[in-house]
């Protein structure tokens, strides 16, 4: 299974046209883009999608995040 990626909201949109100029074949996406959720996303959202599109978080959200992680598995779910 090739790995695909969301950038968080919270990471400059440079970083993915760095990555995509590095390597064009990595599937990465960034909260805002027009297949990924939108801007002002909640977190518990986000991890839902990451669930449903197979896709790995990349995010520097040291605030927030770890709680509603800890929340979504609690629930059931997984990432």
């Amino acid at each position: 299974m090739k790995v695909r990626f969301l950038l968080d909201e919270n990471l400059s949109p440079k970083l993915k046209t760095s990555v995509l100029r590095l390597n064009p074949a990595i599937d990465i996406l960034r909260v805002g883009d027009s297949e990924a959720p939108l801007l002002g996303t909640l977190d518990p959202d986000i991890l839902r999608y990451l669930e449903l599109s197979q896709r790995m978080l990349i995010t520097d959200n040291r605030k927030s995040m770890p709680e509603h992680l800890e929340e979504h598995w609690g629930d059931g779910g997984h990432i």
